[in-house]
């Protein structure tokens, strides 16, 4: 589109902006792509850092680099922005307090040996950002804006001229050629000029035979193999037609490897031995052997176990505003994982992060609707090659595939991914694991995760009664929900079922790639649970959620086995352009299909409209059992259901039997050969001291600290976590299980653990599956479950298996796991395969070792009982008992000490007595019930040294033990990784613990004590008494931190990593304090008072935030701003608003921007918002984004003045004497972290005075940003900044991790003069409850309630004292 040139007369009444844009441009040249050049400021200027850095290592030559954004703006209105509209726009691209940092032409002046680059994201289709920013467009009443795509502008000054080689190299170091371009010249438009790409006629199997096929499966990338090539030449001959290309390509998707698991249900000859069940028919039979509490498995998005019967809270009527009433029923625990590989390892962060809403969707599918509640996260990558950080195991001379991310780019990039989608939907991730491997085998093969695993788990819960979903019935709707069609992942299943990566065309591997956008996902995701919660009951009939195969593969699922026709013309399209194979295919993320009855649809589109989640009625169950695609564009069906009469029939490019495309088809054979490895002994340096060995064993990235993960990712949202990775006072992430509580009313939950050992498959696959469940049930020992045959599991399976030898190595493995399952009464319920794992790399195809990932789950009977691998020293000392589950055994092969050396020796551990395992479970969950561990971890990566140290380091104490191991060397003693149990009991419960194991039949043998406290307390350990390590536990724990640092400094800001790493050296630990003066908890009786909690788009915080305010008391109402902006509600009613945390349109355009253009902008919003701040008998409570919020709209921090600060006529914001910036780290922070509470007006923390308190906090953007010291120090003075970060000694602080985002003055809170309006960045409401908080020293591990409740009680109170 192009703008109309207005004529000459009119010219005088142009705005200033519409001259200079005359002045510039010839008609010709106008377009409808508006430019707003933005500079960085305050402390962000510095996100250059990073880059320039890369760029240094790149390019010496550099002596500079600038940087601007550039909001690219397509304005679709026949004439140009009015004053006012600009007005707008300027405000929402530039920063608050400042007037003069956006403009209409580039800051960036460049020189005759400057190198100007711009690089954004591809056009092909809106991005997310730009979705999430004309959202906040629309919001602010500039309907005229459609799309806004951010690119970013780089000035780099050299001494001479760039060459044209140093502008690739730049280019190459600055943007992600899978997902962004280069773009020489300004963004003019956004048109792309096409027109829907016409489709190729039949492919004529009739006339050509197999030949046709062949063809297009090269064409299309479509992945069939011979065997398919066959049988639907041979189906389509006896059909007698020829199929259309969108058949073809939808056979190819629907039953490609990754969509129809052939291999695991084929028919296996093994060294020509016929198997005598399928692996699937193995896997399912360990069933048998374990308690039949199953309500799903196998069958359906996600498995399920029996649950318990709880309290929760829930809206009445999610259709409009409404109370919170207290429900009960019996809610089940569900759980799935699975893998995204191939799109992790072509562009790292979408594929992540799309890997984790497809899990998401997983879990919120199953039945007819489930709660999402937590995820796990785990990272299998190449040698890392840290620049300047030389790991002696990696060799500098493999080569790596252009194709391909690096290992280091996927380690960071991926986690990022995985993380922000996470943060952004508001589920936290609370376990994982991450390992590296690049090894030249004896035999010459090279082994290395090229093609990367990006697996994620994750664990939610189901009301009972929405188990079974029902068949699809004739007249049923067919509906989408979620987001619009984009050309996107099209062919992804085919693509990621290529047998060795790197064989098929590079254009296919960028059409395959998908992107994800988590705000949309979690309107999605409101939608589905408005249904779930609908007081009438759920309409929800069935539900899918879209993932390999796109609506072609979805749409044939839920309509099976009745049939369905579809319509085109009714999908939500998301470009013009698309064709109907595009349309079928493509496998755009954040897409859910689901069936109604027609009498339900105004519920449905109700829902909807208030979570503005778009939905669409794309067709309708038919009975005839088939399923056709209508290509209805040129004539769309009317609202009624009718369409005019065409001149001639609309095609229909999908027109198939449904049970010849989805029922039970042949099975494949597969004819495998075994292929021994060659072995060599480990061969180790002489004289190779236990010190030398932990010197490069504590710095392998399996055994290493994962801190560079937990650190950036939320372990608290929602207010369900129980545990989550990171434990002790330093908050190490050492935890081995993760627990979440069913409801937040109950101490009833359920506990989650991982195990995979895949560098022991290349010694011996069985060992590796015998190992990986081993390692899974010895974390989960550590929370208190129901019973171990309660514990069901999804095994996740990722193996090249296609290639030589590798399909008998799964085989064997799948064996081993099903023998030693069926020993210990556990079971298989569900998993997920990716047996594509090799990689091409120049000639060579390299494959990535066997990997076999356990995620064991159960019911968890206490939520508290759980026990963490921080030693306590109960009573200043515990004794400390290790549990061997193959007493006798120190077998190094494929431990880490042996990959320290690039070697991976001949035996390596096993769980030889898997009965011992049995009774090592059994004995532990009775002393957790009991409470009498105090302490608690499992010997695994890194072996027997490794668990001890890891225990001393999250204690942050010293120990002196003794392990006994007579004739055995110290070295197979101490890093031999066989499994076992390494506990600490106080003194007086000793002699009654190793009875217990003992009389069990195990061994239990007493290793020695905890130390001192504090980093320079002494680690000291012995072998057969002879002394092989003593050093101080913080020198230690510094090298095991070393790696993780090093990542660390590759996604944060390098000084505040170096803080860190020196804080940790030297901390003895957080001091909490309760004056005396401290309230007891007391809710009020008397009328319950009214509180509204707010929420936006993006937002996720709002149902801890309900419950904090139940629990206090309050009538709690579920409002949105779209019931506030409709005029669905008022807010006369209410006593208090709470404005929850989350990311209101993905904070897109800065924290709460949108949500602040929300409340000022709509006339009906704004006049609530303002009348209710007008009320003196009113408070407000903003918490993360809502603390964002409170200062832009200035509620808070506005003003020296007691005077409330009035809005224009207008309705235009004031400017704010606070903002809230990105984090000083440049990156999203998640930390258990200190508070002290000041003297001030604050009405809600009243009494509190004087605590220093822990308190979870979760951000990208804290910094406190003061429009001038003087207004801060004003704040300060009067008490206006009551929350301060704290130190360890409790004393305000600016020192990260401790302040995590850096605010001046450690400044954690403010409030309004009058004290009503409270604005808090760490989140209260997510530790209102003992079992919610990280850690508890004592004297507060004794408390019934938490400290933090007060604040809302106090709330509850001054509602009260107002009243009277």
């Amino acid at each position: 589109m192009r703008m109309t040139l207005i004529c000459a007369p009119e010219f005088e009444e142009l705005t200033d902006w519409e001259k200079c844009y005359h002045a510039q441009r010839t008609p010709a040249e106008m377009s409808s792509v508006l430019h707003f050049y933005v500079r960085p400021s305050g402390h962000e200027r510095a996100a250059s850092e990073y880059i320039q850095r890369k760029l240094q290592r790149e390019l010496p030559e550099l002596q500079g680099v600038k940087t601007e954004q550039c909001y690219n703006v397509n304005w679709a209105a026949e004439s140009f922005p009015s004053n006012k509209e600009m007005k707008k726009l300027t405000w929402l691209f530039g920063c608050p307090l400042l007037l003069d940092d956006v403009a209409q032409e580039s800051w960036l002046r460049p020189g005759p040996t400057d190198l100007l680059l711009e690089v954004g994201p591809r056009l092909n289709f809106s991005t997310p950002t730009s979705s999430n920013i004309v959202s906040v467009c629309q919001a602010a009443g500039l309907g005229a804006v459609d799309r806004v795509e951010p690119t970013r502008r780089y000035l780099l000054s050299f001494a001479h001229p760039p060459s044209a080689d140093l502008e690739a190299i730049a280019l190459a170091t600055l943007h992600d050629r899978m997902t962004e371009q280069h773009f020489p010249q300004p963004i003019q438009s956004f048109s792309s000029g096409c027109i829907p790409a016409p489709l190729s006629g039949p492919i004529d199997v009739l006339a050509e035979g197999r030949s046709a096929l062949e063809k297009a499966n090269q064409e299309l990338g479509l992945a069939l193999d011979s065997w398919d090539l066959d049988f639907y030449t041979k189906r389509f001959q006896e059909l007698q037609r020829n199929p259309s290309t969108v058949e073809v390509f939808d056979l190819a998707q629907s039953n490609s490897e990754h969509s129809r698991h052939w291999f695991f249900k084929g028919r296996l000859h093994v060294d020509g031995q016929e198997l005598p069940h399928s692996l699937f028919e193995s896997i399912m039979s360990t069933q048998a052997s374990s308690n039949p509490n199953n309500v799903l498995k196998f069958c359906d998005n996600s498995s399920a176990i029996q649950g318990k019967e709880v309290r929760f809270l829930r809206p009445k009527d999610p259709t409009r505003p409404s109370s919170f009433q207290q429900c009960q029923g019996l809610r089940h625990v569900v759980f799935t994982a699975e893998t995204h590989n191939f799109p992790t390892g072509v562009a790292p962060f979408s594929g992540a992060a799309t890997g984790t809403g497809g899990r998401i969707r997983d879990v919120q599918c199953t039945g007819r609707g489930a709660h999402v509640v937590a995820g796990t996260a785990g990272y299998c990558f190449g040698n890392l090659h840290i620049p300047g950080y030389s790991m002696p195991w990696e060799d500098p001379s493999f080569q790596y595939p252009g194709n391909f991310a690096r290992p280091l780019e996927i380690a960071i990039e991926a986690s990022n991914g995985a993380s922000d989608y996470g943060n952004k939907f508001g589920e936290p991730v609370l376990a994982g694991f991450a390992r590296s491997l690049g090894l030249q085998l004896p035999d010459g093969q090279r082994r290395e995760w090229i093609k990367p695993i990006m697996f994620s788990g994750g664990i939610g819960s189901m009301e009972a009664e929405h188990v079974s979903k029902e068949p699809p019935e004739t007249g049923m709707d067919v509906v989408k929900i979620g987001g619009p069609v984009y050309r996107i992942g099209v062919g992804g299943g085919a693509a990621s079922s290529v047998q060795v990566q790197g064989d098929n065309a590079s254009d296919l591997d960028f059409g395959a790639v998908q992107r994800g956008d988590p705000e949309m996902e979690q309107k999605m995701n409101r939608v589905i649970r408005a249904c779930v919660e609908a007081p009438g009951g759920n309409p929800i009939c069935s539900l899918h959620d879209q993932g390999a195969g796109g609506n072609g593969n979805v749409l044939k699922e839920l309509s099976d086995p009745a049939g369905a026709v579809i319509h085109t013309s009714c999908f939500q399209l998301g470009d013009p352009t698309l064709n109907a194979l595009e349309i079928w295919g493509a496998e755009y993320q954040e897409s859910n299909a689901l069936l109604l009855r027609p009498s339900d649809r105004d519920f449905l589109s109700c829902v909807s409209a208030r979570e503005r989640c778009p939905v669409c009625f794309v067709g309708t169950i038919t009975g005839d059992r088939r399923i056709v695609l209508v290509d209805d564009r040129e004539w769309p069906m009317g609202t009624g259901g009718q369409v005019d009469a065409p001149p001639t029939p609309p095609p229909t490019p999908v027109d198939l039997d449904l049970d010849w495309v989805l029922g039970k088809m042949p099975q494949k054979e597969f004819f495998l050969q075994r292929s021994l490895p060659l072995l060599q002994p480990l061969t180790l340096p002489p004289g190779l001291s236990v010190r030398q060995a932990l010197a490069r064993v504590l710095r392998l990235p399996a055994v290493a600290s994962k801190r560079y993960l937990t650190n950036k990712v939320d372990r608290s949202v929602g207010g369900l976590v129980a545990q989550q990775q990171c434990v002790g006072p330093l908050q190490t992430p050492l935890a081995d299980v993760a627990v979440v509580a069913l409801s937040h009313q109950e101490l009833v939950g359920a506990a989650t653990a991982l195990g995979e050992q895949p560098v022991k498959s290349l010694l011996d696959p069985k060992v590796a599956a015998r190992l990986a469940v081993a390692e899974a049930l010895t974390n989960l020992v550590f929370a208190l479950v129901t019973d171990l045959q309660d514990v069901k599991c999804s095994g996740n399976w990722m193996w090249a298996a296609k290639l030589p030898g590798e399909g008998a190595a799964l085989a064997d493995a799948c064996e081993a796991m099903v023998a030693v399952m069926a020993a210990l009464g556990v079971a298989v319920d569900g998993g997920k395969d990716s047996l594509s794992m090799a990689a091409r790399v120049g000639s060579e195809t390299v494959r990535a070792p066997g990997s076999l990932v356990i995620s064991a789950y159960a019911v968890c009977s206490d939520i508290t009982a759980t026990v963490t691998p921080d030693l306590k020293r109960p009573g200043g000392r515990g004794h400390l008992l290790y549990v061997p589950l193959s007493p006798g055994q120190h077998r190094l092969g494929g431990t880490a000490l042996a990959q320290c050396f690039s070697q991976l020796g001949e035996q390596p551990p096993d769980l030889d007595v898997p009965e011992n395992l049995v009774r090592a479970f059994s004995i532990t969950q009775g002393l957790l019930k009991e409470r009498l561990l105090c302490s608690g971890h499992d010997v695994s990566d890194g072996g027997l040294i490794t668990c001890l140290l890891e225990m001393a380091f999250a204690g942050n104490c010293g120990i002196e033990v003794d392990i006994p191991a007579p004739g055995v060397d110290a070295l197979p003693v101490l890093f031999a990784e066989e499994p076992g149990l390494v506990l600490e009991v106080q003194e007086p419960d000793l002699a009654q613990v190793l009875m217990r194991y003992r009389n069990a039949g195990l061994h239990c043998l007493e290793l020695g004590l905890t130390g001192d406290t504090g980093p320079h307390a002494m680690v000291r350990v012995s072998v057969n008494r002879t002394v092989v390590l003593e050093e101080p536990v913080g020198q230690l724990r510094a090298l095991w931190e070393e790696t993780s640092f090093q990542l660390d400094r590759l996604q944060a800001k390098p000084h505040c990593v170096a803080q860190e790493e020196q804080g940790l050296r030297e901390r003895a630990g957080p001091t909490f304090c309760l004056p005396p003066t401290f309230p007891r908890a007391s809710v009020p009786c008397g009328p319950a008072p009214r509180v509204a909690i707010i929420r936006e788009e993006g937002s996720n915080g709002d149902r801890e935030m309900a419950d904090a305010f139940h629990l206090a008391g309050f009538e709690v109402w579920d409002v949105t701003m779209q019931d506030l902006c409709s005029g669905a509600i008022g807010l006369d009613t209410f006593r208090g608003v709470a404005f929850v945390g989350g990311f209101s349109y993905a904070d897109v355009l800065g924290s709460a921007k949108g949500w602040a253009a929300a409340v000022t902008f709509n006339p009906q919003a704004g006049a609530e918002m303002k009348r209710f701040r007008q009320r003196p008998d009113t408070f407000s409570l903003g918490v993360c984004n809502g603390c964002q919020l409170l200062a832009l709209l200035g509620w808070v921090g506005g003003s020296s003045s007691e005077e409330v600060v009035e809005m224009c006529q207008e309705s235009w914001p004031a400017r704010p004497g606070l903002l809230l910036r990105h984090n000083l780290s440049g990156r999203f922070e998640s930390r258990w972290a200190s508070v002290r509470v000041g003297p001030g007006p604050a009405l809600m923390l009243r009494g509190m005075e004087g605590a220093v308190l822990p308190v979870w906090s979760a951000h990208g953007e804290g910094y406190m940003a003061f429009s001038s010291p003087e207004l801060q120090a004003q704040m300060e003075a009067r008490g206006l900044a009551p929350l301060h970060w704290a130190d360890d000694d409790g004393n305000p602080t600016e020192q990260y991790p401790l302040n995590p985002n850096g605010s001046p003055g450690g400044v954690a809170g403010i409030c309004s003069p009058d004290g009503r309006h409270l604005a808090l960045m760490p989140h209260p409401e997510r530790s209102v409850r003992p079992w919610q908080w990280a850690w508890r020293p004592p004297p507060f591990d004794t408390l019934t309630t938490s400290p933090w409740l007060q604040l809302f009680i106090n709330a509850r109170n001054w509602t009260q004292e107002c009243s009277c």
